[in-house]
C-alpha cells in the first residue's frame, strides 16, 4: 500500500490569496484596535495603580487579577455566547477586537504601573517645583520616563495580542486562521494552510517587535543625548578622548 503525498505551496496560495490577504486583513485591523486600546488602558489604569488613586485602583487590581487568571478563550466565548443570555448583544467583529483588547489591557496595566512606580520621586517633585501640576507633571515626566521603562514587557503584550488573534477561530470571525481552516477544509491541502498560517505570523511578529525596539532604542536617554550633541555640533564625549565628568 502506498501513499501519495502532494505539497504545493506556491499552487494553494496562487489558487487562495485574495481570501488569505481577506483574513490577513482583518486580523490586521482587530490588532491594532486592540493594540492601540491595550495601549489607552495601560496607561490609565496603571497610573491609577501607581499614583493608589482610591476606588479606581481597587477596580483595577480587581480588573487584571480576573482576567490574568482566566483563560482567554473563556472571555472570548463570555463575551460572545454569555452576554447575550443577558440581553446583551455584540457582532462577531466587535466581540474579536473587544476581547483581545480586554485582555491585552490587563497586562499593560501592570507594565505601566511598574514603570511609573520606578520612575524616582525627586523627578516628580522636580515637576511640582517648576509650577506643574499633578496631571502636568504626569504628563510631562512620569508618562515620558515611566512609558520607556515599561516598553521592553509591553513590546511582549503587544505581540502576544496579535497572536491571540488566531484564537477567534471559536466564534468564527474570518481572520486569518479561520479562513486558512475553511480553505483546508474545502481543499484537503491543511499542510499548505497551516505553512501558510506560521510563514505570515512569524512574518507580522517579526515585523511588530522590529519596529518597536527600533522605537525602544530612539526613546533611549543614550541615543537621546547623542542626538542632542550632534544638534548643537558638539562631538560625542567618546570622540574627545575622556570620560564624562
Amino acid at each position: 500500500m502506498t501513499l501519495a503525498i502532494t505539497y504545493d505551496l506556491g499552487s494553494f496560495v496562487a489558487e487562495n490569496w485574495s481570501m488569505l490577504l481577506q483574513g490577513l486583513y482583518r486580523t490586521l485591523i482587530v490588532s491594532a484596535i486592540a493594540i492601540a486600546g491595550a495601549f489607552a488602558i495601560g496607561v490609565v489604569l496603571g497610573a491609577a495603580r501607581a499614583h493608589r488613586i482610591p476606588v479606581v485602583s481597587q477596580l483595577a487590581a480587581a480588573y487584571v487579577e480576573l482576567i490574568r487568571n482566566t483563560p482567554i478563550l473563556v472571555q472570548i466565548f463570555f463575551l460572545y455566547f454569555a452576554l447575550p443570555q443577558i440581553g446583551i448583544r455584540l457582532d462577531v467583529f466587535t466581540v474579536a477586537w473587544l476581547s483581545v483588547m480586554i485582555w491585552g489591557g490587563a497586562f499593560n496595566t501592570e507594565n505601566f504601573r511598574a514603570g511609573f512606580e520606578a520612575v524616582p520621586y525627586r523627578f516628580r517633585e522636580a515637576g511640582l517645583a517648576l509650577g506643574f501640576g499633578r496631571l502636568a507633571t504626569f504628563a510631562n515626566v512620569t508618562l515620558p520616563v515611566g512609558g520607556r521603562i515599561a516598553l521592553p514587557s509591553s513590546i511582549n503584550t503587544y505581540i502576544a495580542v496579535l497572536k491571540n488573534t488566531a484564537l477567534l477561530y471559536v466564534i468564527s470571525f474570518e481572520e486569518l486562521t479561520t479562513t486558512a481552516f475553511q480553505i483546508s477544509a474545502l481543499t484537503l491541502e491543511v499542510l499548505e494552510a497551516f505553512t501558510v498560517i506560521g510563514i505570515v505570523y512569524l512574518a507580522l511578529v517579526w515585523t511588530l517587535s522590529l519596529l518597536i525596539r527600533r522605537l525602544e532604542a530612539r526613546l533611549s536617554p543614550q541615543t537621546e543625548a547623542r542626538s542632542r550633541r550632534l544638534r548643537f555640533g558638539r562631538p560625542p564625549v567618546e570622540a574627545l578622548g575622556r570620560p564624562v565628568s
